[in-house]
């Protein structure tokens, strides 16, 4: 009796100790495998998003190179856009210069062609009202170097040697007087010339002294006749501007003259600041 109730205490005792043992490494046994399960896929989940992050990055660096690579090509356009902008920027800036020197330049004609057509003007008119002494012969109106010039021969004007005006000579000169008393704004120079013979006399040591004589009896003289001192000057050229040359009589006489030159108005003239560009 006392042994099978021994045994029925180990049984109790020892029984259920061998089955929970059992059970626990069943049950560790299970939970190791869960773990492995769980692990397995948390490692499999992780590496897919490992995977998806390094496409994402590749994608990101691709896209930023392509970026890089358009703001290159951007810098680069912009840059030549710079420069053919400053270059257009000079073009204009250029142009704008060159159409302002025209517009100076074309401003400058029209000024010159108002001064050529007034000349003209002027030119016409004498021509006109000393018409009859042409014709006549008493002179003669020519154009040299630009300028207007009525000559008068000195047969007319004076004897041989001599200075005072004959009075034919008074006749013409108080005629051309008249017409040049008309023209305003103008000076005229009065000019002596002779032939190449030369003049040694007490009065006269030379052509110089005669000619430049003359030329101041002839101012004198349209003075008298009405026309203003301030607009006169007098010059003897002697034999040294002759318009055909000493090789005859009558070219000689042709030589000896006096002529009236009707001056540049100094509007016609270029300004110093034109000179000097």
């Amino acid at each position: 009796m006392k042994f099978a109730s021994l045994v029925l205490v180990t049984s109790l005792v020892l029984g259920p100790g061998c089955m929970t043992s059992s059970s626990h490494r069943a049950q560790m046994a299970k939970l190791k495998s869960d773990d492995a399960a769980v692990l397995a896929a948390k490692e499999k989940e992780l590496g897919d998003n490992i995977a998806k992050l390094e496409k994402q990055i590749a994608d990101l660096t691709k896209v930023r190179d392509d970026l890089q690579k358009q703001v290159e090509e951007g810098e680069a356009v912009a840059g030549t856009m710079k420069a053919r902008l400053e270059k257009l920027g000079q073009n204009v800036e250029s142009l704008t210069k060159d159409k302002a020197e025209a517009a100076a330049r074309l401003e400058e004609l029209r000024k010159q062609k108002a001064a050529a057509d007034a000349r003209l003007a002027t030119f016409k008119s004498l021509l006109t009202k000393l018409r009859a002494m042409i014709d006549s012969g008493q002179l003669k109106v020519i154009i040299r170097k630009g300028r207007m010039i009525i000559a008068l021969p000195n047969d007319i004007l004076f004897d041989s040697g001599k200075t005072s005006v004959k009075k034919e000579g008074k006749a013409a000169l108080e005629k051309v007087a008249q017409v040049l008393a008309t023209v305003a704004d103008r000076d005229f120079l009065v000019a002596g010339h002779t032939d190449d013979l030369p003049i040694k006399t007490a009065q006269f040591p030379s052509n110089w002294e005669l000619s430049t004589a003359r030329a101041v009896e002839v101012v004198r003289f349209l003075v008298s006749k009405g026309m203003s001192g301030k607009v006169l000057s007098a010059a003897g050229f002697a034999e040294f501007d002759p318009v055909v040359a000493n090789d005859n009589d009558e070219h000689r006489g042709q030589n000896r003259r006096i002529e009236i030159v009707l001056q540049p108005n100094i509007g016609d003239l270029p300004s110093l600041d034109d000179l000097t560009k």
